[in-house]
Formats: C-alpha cells, structure tokens, sequence
C-alpha cells in the first residue's frame, strides 16, 4: 500500500509524456464580417471549455487530443456562429467572422448598472455555462460559494429553502441585487430572499458580483458587493430542456425549459417551470418550492420590446432558530420549532409566501451612437409565516380575558399569523452615448414601496368565537428616486478613467411597529454618492484605483428606537486597488481593499425607551484586506483555480449592553478595536477541475472560512470555528446520440463529512451574580449528495 501513491504519481506522469506527444495547441481570430475590426470579450466555445477573446480578437486553447472538435462562437449584438475544428497538426489557427445580428440584442438595461471589463472595480462574472454546472437544487448562494471573501449558509443546512451569504463580512441587507437592472431586496429589511425565486438560477444567464461599493446601481446603495443577475437572453434557435435531480433529505429538484427560437424573423418565447422540494438536514425543516418563468420579446434592427412574468411560491417548515449549543453535541438536527405544543411538534409551523413579478422593457437604437432603455416593473408579495404558542396571555393580543365556569381565563394556547401584504413598483430608464474614447450613461429610476404588515388568530384553543381576529395592522410606504451619470474616458492606448455620480432620495412612512403601535415615523434621506477610478492595461496586464462614497438609510426595524432615538443613515468610503496579469494559459491577480464606516449600525444588545434590542450608530469602523486570484492550466487535462482573502474588520469603539436579570437593568461594558462580527479574517476557495479523457469533467471545489465571532465583543465563547470542506463533482456529457446533449452530473458535498456551523446567534444575560451566554448555531449536512440528468433537445 506504500507504493501506492508512487504508482499512481508514475502513472500520472506517463500519461502526461505520452499525451504532450499528440496534443495540438488551438487558436484563432475573431472579427467583425462587416468592419474587419477585432471583437474582444467574445466567448468561445470548445467542447466543454470557454475562453474569452483580448483586445485584439484573439483566443487560444492549451494543447489539446488530436481530433475534430464543436465550437460555437458568442456575443452580444451578433449572431452566433457553430462550426467544427480539426486539430491535427501541433497547432491550428482559425479565423472567425461574426455577422453583425440585424436586431436589437444587447441588454442596455443589464449593461447600464454593471460593471464594465475594463471598470476599476473588483468582480467576478458567471457565464450560464458556470452556473449550470453546479445549479441541481441549491439556492443561488450557493452557486456564488467559490467567489472571492463569499461565506453562505443555509437555515436546514443543504442550501435549499432559507440561504444568506455574506461578501466581505457584510449580510445581505448590505448587498444590492438586482433582476435585469430592477431592484429586488426587500424594501424594508433589505434583506435578498432568494428562496421567494425557486431554482432563478435555470432562467439567468449571467452573474456579475461586485465586491465593494462598486458602480451606481438601482435600489439600496451597496454596503459591501452588488449582485446582477440577468435574464433577457436571446436564442434564435428553437431548444428545449428537461433537467431532473435527486439526492439526499429526499431533494427533488424538477425542471423544463423551452423556447421557440425567432418566429417571423421578429418574436421570441422562452418559458421555465420548476419545483425543488426536500425535507431539509435539520429536523423538519422541509421545504416545497415551485416556480415558472416566462418570457416574449419582439426584436427588430433598431428595437426590442420584452415583458417578462416570474413567481416564486414557498413553504418552508421554520428552521430559522437555529439548534441551542447544549444539543449540537447530542443532536446536531434539533429543531425547536413548533415545540411549544403540547406532545409532538406543531406540523404547520411554516413560512408561506408567493412572490409574483412583472418587468417589461424597451430597449432602442437611435444610431451607432445614442441608445435608449427603459422598464418598468411591478413585484407582488403576499404570505404569512404560522406558529404555535402556548399560554398567550390575553392582553397581548389585545383580546379581552375569558370568563370560563365562573372562572376568569387570562391565557389560552393559540395560533398566530404573521402576514406581509405589499405592492412594490415603479421605473428605470437609461440614455447612452458612445463615440470614439467616450462612454456616457445616464441613468436612473423611481420606486414605490406601499406594504402591510399585520396578525391573525385562525385558532384560540378557549374561544372559537375572536377566530381570525387581527390583532396588529402596520402600513408603510417607501419611496425611493435616483439619478446617475456615468463617464467612461479612454485617455490613450493603455489608460482609462471613470466616474460616476449619483443622486438618490429615500422616504419612509410607517404607522406602528411590534410592541409599539403608536410609533409614527416620517423620515427622510438624501444621498449624493461619487465615484471615480482610473484602469491601465497593457499586454495582458490590468491595473486599476478607485474610490466610492456609499450611503445607506436605516431598515424598518431600526426605527423603532424611539421618537426621539431615531438612528442615522451609514456612511461608507471605499478605496480599491487591484492588478492582473491574464493569458490563455494562466491569469493571477491581487486586490487591496479599504472600508470605511461612519455611523454604521451595530447591534449592543442595548434595550431602548420602548423596550426594544435595536442597532446603534457606531461612529468609527473598517474593514480593510487583500484578496487573491489565481489561475493556471499545467496540463491540458488539468485546470486550477482559486481565491484568497485576508481581511482585518474594527470597530474602533463600542458600549455593549448586558441585561442583569437581578437588578432588572443592563450592564454596559466598554469595548475597544474588537472584530465585527462575521467577518472572519480568512477566506479561501480552489477548484481543481480534471478532465481524464473526452466528455468527462471531475471537480474538487474546497472551501476553508476562518474563526467568526457572533457579536461584536470578540469573545471566544461567542464564536464559529473556522472549517475546511470539500465537495466532488463529476459531469460526463454526450452529445448528437438522439438528443442535442446528454449531461449527467453527480456532486458529493462536504465529501470528508466535516461538522461545521458557518452561522449563529448569541445571547448573555446575568443571573444570580454570574454571566450566562447562550449560544445558538445552525449546522450544515455531513456528506450528502445530488445526481442530475440534464437533457436538451
């Protein structure tokens, strides 16, 4: 058995000899039929691997297996070219025409708010091709595992259902997302529920992650990354998919795709229906999801009009309390859920809600330099979240006491439902000029955030007679509107500069809040955010320096302070430095980053005048790090690449707040240059992708996430240890055997059955004379698995 790994090291090496003797390197050109110019950013396509032409229009494959190879050829505004490769002799050069596309392609909507190749910004950008490979039930965080300073979680611990992600150390009520350019957190908390869009990720076909303020946006300003996700692909063929995944917990994931391609030279449909189902890793924590998607476009030389039709409809058993530290030990799946009933669990403890999206859009042409886009939108949210609660007293939900047998009742098991009712609408447009060294956009929008939040009762266990009695009723309404002006200057060959400005005004109107109907809030906020940045390039060399100004408004739950404790908006600066070197062979780069806050909000475990624990204004923190990137391909079957950040996140200075259950107040404890919390300072991902023989792809994606602290007091009882998980994919794909392609994909997650807890909560209190800190975490699955067999017709 000694000998094994010198024979298998010998084996390899012999393989590798023997294959640089009959391998042929591929490369070739790619230009505009019509121009004769070079296109750069052009995705090329070879078998199962992808590379992205320069600035001169040329790509290139590593050594390759002598043969014949499909290739396909994309970009944006012309049509795609198919063709065949012979790779015969040591090295085979082709060149390659593109025809200018005679409609209207290219997603001014999309493109208005990403980031450009060339923007001084750090991001990363997904093809469809990479989501596809990894996309068999887990929700869209997952699929962003192995981007840079990325920590994700799951509330049942196998990423379908309730996920979050964290970028940089900063949760999703900091990160701005947006579906084809329309704002899609949530317009109070913030927060991105993904789980609200079962299985989006079948439907986009591109994903850029921006990591710091990055550029002007729609929506909430981002505190630490922006994530675009888009959809408004073009297919001028007619296709058709069917892709069906199981694995473990009883994880179903079911979908097909169709589209039919341009009819009449002008229209095009493409629709999706999806369910992904599973009982979850933690004890009950079910989830029953299902989804469709829907989009028509008519196109033509100068203009493109597109409605698109979404929704999302989930029921999830609530696993969002996480598992107390004295049973992860014994039992790693508690679920304390639903145990407030006497006996078993309640069985219809779950989240329910069904989130419906209209977007339509007009994109036009007025010539080679004016372009015009605009859409507006409309997103409709409607569900409740249901729970069992044992001996409510009366008066809490506003219920007059029982008189039962003469006596007086004053409590009484119930269910409660908690319901959101909201309308969120409004428009975003975008005028862009281009011209010789010149790229300007204007652009910008309005929002309408009009919501109810209030509480049922469907069962009192004494009293049949108050049944659905509404116990709260909360309105708000949200305004946003915002305005930027974007300027892209290239200054010579190598050097470019950016800036962007941007206005945005945010008004908040909420009648009453949980505890504290007779709050009214009307607040106001205004915000003007410059950035700019300059980018040099140079024969595969890109470096770039860039500041932005960030700010944010408080969410809904940080108004409950008091009337006269209201918090104020969070302030950012962002400083980027970064360089990288790319060539077909291997790219490497590195990003030096430092945030700085004023005012941002904290949580002290502070309780305020009304008796709330509500985020504070902390005058001074930082976050400040360098991440790294690197790429390589040693051997034609053999692909590496990877990323990893270090980081160092303050808070300079913080008053944390103990409540002392002997005295019936709080202890306060002063702290100084601790770490805010979830932030590890380490973060790193590498994917080593092996391809052995043709059609077959083998994955190795690990993952390793340092020490985190669950508050902001950096005490070693209050933490998540840092782990190192490994997950193993393998796809083999055919192709032209009855079907356009067979795809079957099996993926083995957190392969050495690794305990860890990328997430938790943390509690202390004082009790006679001593401190008492609970902790609570939430798990992930050990060794578990998907299989998917993915077909196109």
């Amino acid at each position: 058995m000694k000998k094994l790994p010198g024979v298998i090291l010998l084996a390899l090496l012999s393989v590798s000899v023997f294959s640089q003797s009959n391998r042929t390197f591929i490369r070739g050109t790619v230009t505009d039929r019509s121009t004769g110019s070079p296109l750069a950013g052009v995705v090329v396509s070879l078998g199962s691997k992808n590379s992205l032409t320069d600035e001169a229009g040329h790509f290139t494959f590593g050594k390759q297996h002598k043969g014949s190879y499909p290739c396909t050829i994309n970009s944006l505004g012309y049509q795609s070219y198919t063709t065949t490769i012979p790779a015969n002799d040591s090295v085979t050069d082709i060149a390659i025409q593109l025809i200018p596309s005679v409609f209207f392609l290219e997603p001014l909507e999309v493109k208005s708010v990403r980031a450009a190749e060339l923007a001084p910004f750090a991001k990363t950008n997904l093809s469809k091709e990479e989501i596809a490979k990894s996309n068999l039930g887990q929700d869209i965080p997952f699929l962003l595992n192995q981007t840079p300073s990325t920590v994700v979680n799951s509330d049942a611990g196998n990423g379908v259902g309730y996920t979050a992600i964290h970028i940089r150390g900063t949760d999703a009520t900091r990160i701005n997302v947006t579906l084809n350019g329309i704002p899609y957190n949530d317009a109070e908390s913030m927060i991105t529920y993904f789980v609200d869009l079962p299985d989006f990720a079948s439907s986009v076909n591109s994903i850029q992650v921006q990591r710091g303020v990055g550029t002007s946006s729609n929506g909430p300003s981002a505190f630490g990354a922006t994530i675009n996700l888009s959809t408004n692909e073009y297919h001028d063929q007619a296709y058709g998919e069917l892709n069906n995944s199981f694995g473990s917990f009883n994880t179903w994931k079911n979908t097909i795709k169709a589209g039919t391609g341009l009819i009449n030279d002008h229209f095009t449909i493409d629709a999706r229906l999806s369910r992904v189902s599973s009982d979850g890793y933690i004890d009950r924590a079910s989830s029953d999801l299902q989804s469709f998607y829907l989009s028509a476009a008519y196109l033509n030389k100068k203009s493109s009009l597109r409605f698109n039709l979404f929704s999302g409809k989930e029921k999830t058993y609530q696993a969002w309390y996480g598992v107390p530290q004295d049973s992860l030990a014994t039992h790693r799946t508690y679920n304390p859920a639903g145990t407030e009933k006497p006996g078993y669990p309640y069985n219809n403890q779950t989240d329910n809600y069904t989130q419906t999206h209209y977007q339509l859009f007009f994109n036009h042409s007025f010539n080679n330099n004016w372009l015009f886009n605009t859409a507006v939108f409309l997103t409709r949210g409607y569900g409740y979240y249901e729970e069992y609660k044992a001996n409510a007293v009366f008066t809490d939900y506003g219920l007059p006491n029982l008189t039962v047998g003469g006596t007086t009742v004053t409590q009484s098991d119930l269910v409660r439902q908690r319901w959101l009712d909201n309308y969120f609408y409004g428009q975003i447009a975008s005028l862009q000029y281009r011209k010789n060294q010149d790229e300007i956009t204007l652009g910008g929008g309005w929002t309408k955030y009009d919501g109810s939040h209030f509480g049922t009762l469907p069962w009192i266990q004494l009293s049949n007679a108050l049944k659905d009695f509404r116990y709260y009723s909360y309105p708000a309404v949200k305004t946003d509107q915002h305005a930027y002006l974007k300027w892209q200057h290239r200054i010579n060959a190598h050097w470019l500069s950016f800036a962007d400005l941007q206005y945005r005004h945010v008004g908040h109107t909420m009648k009453g809040f949980e505890g504290n109907a007779g709050l009214n809030v009307k607040r106001d906020f205004d915000f003007i955010n410059p950035k700019a940045g300059i980018t040099y390039t140079n024969n595969g060399w890109q470096g770039y320096l860039s500041y932005a100004l960030g700010h944010k408004e408080p969410n809904r739950d940080d108004f409950q302070a008091s009337p006269v404790n209201q918090p104020k908006a969070e302030t950012l600066h962002d400083f980027e430095l970064g360089m990288e070197k790319r060539t077909a062979a291997y790219y490497y780069g590195v990003n030096f980053y430092y945030m700085y806050y004023r005012n941002q909000l904290v949580l002290t475990g502070q309780i305020n005048d009304v008796g709330a624990y509500t985020r504070i204004n902390t005058p001074n923190s930082y976050r400040m790090g360098v991440e790294l990137q690197a790429g390589a391909r040693p051997a034609p079957w053999l692909h590496i690449s990877g990323n990893f950040s270090i980081s160092r996140n303050k808070i300079n200075a913080f008053t944390e707040y103990i409540d002392n259950y002997d005295t019936g107040g709080q202890k306060s404890v002063a702290h100084q240059n601790t770490d805010i919390s979830f932030s590890p300072h380490m973060v790193g991902g590498l994917t080593l992708d092996f391809l052995p023989v043709q059609h077959l792809e083998c994955s190795l994606l690990s993952k390793y996430v340092g020490k985190q602290y669950m508050d902001n007091s950096q005490d070693e009882q209050r933490k998540l240890n840092a782990y190192f998980t490994e997950d193993l994919r393998i796809g083999y794909t055919i192709r032209n055997k009855g079907l356009k392609e067979w795809r079957l994909v099996a993926q083995v997650n957190n392969l050495f059955n690794r305990k860890y807890e990328p997430n938790g909560y943390t509690y202390s209190y004082i009790s006679n004379s001593a401190l008492t800190t609970s902790n609570g975490y939430y798990p992930m699955a050990g060794t578990n698995y998907m299989i998917g067999l993915n077909l196109q017709f």
